[in-house]
């Protein structure tokens, strides 16, 4: 079975998962990022495939985006990077980027590499639901890669139940239509939105991503779904410290206090 399946079989709620950029603050910090996740109980990683035009994406993964092509991280010597590494990691590991360079590597050959690698999803934001339907979902289920749509508080009710009907991980939830970027509370619209989600008794999961940066944020996404997705602030420790361990151990400290 599929490992996010797995996971989502085996944990109902406060499940957390933690999105960083590859390739950053250094080109091959990828692996000891994964690892120092895990040992710290993480339950799903998002690795970040760089792309010089991150349309969702605030100012902080921008530039983690930057420097990361500045150092030479591309989705070759990304998966390169990652060949052994379910000789170290057994949580689920999804990489998170644009269609634009997931394309020109060849989306079969993508889905393929990402077989072989051991990555058991994707989450592609710019990917139209219409085109997944009818192009990229065959190709995904052939290699088990599970795609992960977005919705967001914009997304129509139609929208979500197809989301919901034509999926089979998890629906990443977004928490506002802004970029991303921390945020210190979730207003009452967020959780009216939150609670509207809920109420429709959806057969997907959800994690709720976008703005989560410390305990209060964490726990009210936490309370309306599955868990939560953490990346900016995740980024900003990396940034300031320059030390995966320490950015680790402070993200922790951060959402327990």
């Amino acid at each position: 079975m599929n490992r996010i399946k797995q996971l989502f079989e085996k944990k109902q709620k406060d499940i957390l998962s933690i999105y960083f950029t590859a390739g950053f603050p250094n080109l091959n910090d990828t692996r000891d990022v994964i690892r120092e996740l895990e040992a710290n109980g993480i339950d799903l990683i998002e690795i970040g495939i760089p792309f010089s035009d991150p349309m969702a994406d605030g100012p902080t993964i921008q530039d983690s985006g930057t420097i990361a092509l500045k150092n030479g991280m591309t989705l070759k010597v990304l998966f390169s990077q990652l060949k052994d590494i379910r000789k170290e990691v057994d949580i689920p590991l999804i990489m998170m980027g644009y269609l634009n360079p997931i394309m020109q590597y060849g989306f079969e050959n993508f889905c393929k590499q990402c077989k072989e690698t051991g990555i058991d999803g994707a989450i592609i934001p710019d990917l139209p639901f219409n085109d997944y339907i009818n192009e990229f979902k065959p190709i995904a289920d052939k290699y088990d890669i599970k795609i992960v749509m977005l919705i967001t508080p914009e997304t129509s009710e139609e929208r979500i139940r197809l989301i919901d009907e034509h999926t089979d991980s998890f629906i990443y939830m977004v928490s506002s239509a802004a970029t991303t970027g921390a945020q210190k509370s979730f207003d009452e619209k967020k959780q009216d939105y939150f609670r509207r989600i809920n109420s429709m008794n959806l057969r997907n999961p959800r994690l709720i991503g976008f703005g989560i940066s410390n305990k209060a944020t964490l726990d009210a996404a936490q309370a309306n779904a599955s868990g939560a997705i953490i990346g900016s602030k995740f980024i900003t420790l990396l940034k300031e410290s320059k030390d995966i361990k320490a950015a680790v151990k402070a993200l922790k400290e951060t959402l327990n206090n």
